[in-house]
């Protein structure tokens, strides 16, 4: 059976700069196995998979995988499912929104403009602090040994995903970083924890914060682009009265030190949630035949 397919990059104002996704938009009859072993043939970061939803208050139902295993909830995936969603009329905006509908729930994505200019955002699940680190810290001192640190102290944050969250001095500290792999495999394993995410505060630039994010389980990989760990680090500002900007508003530079050059859109609103998004820019469009 041959169903629609996409390869999109996500947060990226031109192809080549965001995050790869894959999108099978006519899921319907796969089962879980199959969707694994499409997720895997694809080697990109995550694949999904659209159905229809299962209760009238959502545009599209989404299922999201990982070369190996599925995810409840990823930001990436989510703002690149919607656009593919949107460029193959599966469902319409309604108020300026669509409601995707996914293992954590219901989640609503707003809707700007249109085409390749076309901007999304996902209101990602609320974050919360696990625990607060410090860089002594027996199980983060491996991580952090040697890299100069920010204002802000080291947090384990809880936003869908698991991650280690630190400042660090300068924009030139977190770009000549080399990342502990080892140690940050360890960490996440310790914590049940995707990796590290660090950041910097950016002056002078067209975007407010540089982020890298490091995997450290299942896989050791730095993400070019990741809109939940951007959602978790942004909770975490808001938490901590440190946001970049006083509307909530501020822009993110990922993906430079793995060859990409990413900008995610962020926003904490009046009611404290978090937007995560960007564009999205199509670049492979044809038929999976599986």
């Amino acid at each position: 059976m041959s169903r629609a397919f996409v390869q999109l990059d996500v947060f990226a104002a031109r192809p080549g700069d965001g995050n790869p996704l894959a999108v099978v938009l006519d899921a319907a009859g796969l089962d879980d196995a199959t969707m694994q072993a499409i997720a895997r043939w694809t080697r990109l970061p995550e694949t999904t998979f659209v159905l229809p939803p299962t209760t009238p208050e959502a545009s599209y139902r989404l299922r999201i995988f990982s070369p190996r295993r599925e995810v409840p909830f990823a930001g990436h995936p989510s703002i690149g499912s919607a656009h593919a969603v949107l460029e193959a009329g599966l469902a319409s905006p309604r108020d300026g929104r669509l409601v995707q509908e996914c293992a954590v729930g219901l989640l609503p994505i707003q809707v700007q403009g249109e085409g390749r200019a076309r901007r999304l955002s996902v209101r990602a699940p609320r974050a919360r602090v696990l625990e607060t680190g410090h860089a002594t810290d027996p199980r983060l001192a491996p991580a952090l040994a040697g890299i100069s640190l920010g204002a802000l102290p080291p947090v384990l944050m809880d936003g869908g995903r698991r991650w280690w969250i630190a400042e660090l001095r300068d924009e030139a500290t977190l770009r000549a970083l080399s990342p502990p792999w080892d140690a940050i495999s360890v960490l996440a394993k310790q914590s049940e924890a995707m990796g590290l995410c660090v950041f910097a505060r950016c002056t002078g630039r067209d975007y407010d914060l540089a982020v890298r994010a490091f995997v450290g389980q299942p896989a050791q990989v730095e993400d070019a682009a990741s809109g939940a760990a951007n959602a978790t680090l942004a909770a975490w500002l808001s938490h901590s009265g440190a946001l970049p900007n006083p509307d909530g508003r501020y822009v993110v530079s990922q993906g430079r030190e793995v060859g990409h050059d990413a900008r995610l859109e962020l926003q904490v609103d009046a009611d404290g949630e978090v937007w995560s998004g960007g564009q999205v820019q199509t670049v492979v469009t044809g038929s999976l035949d599986w």
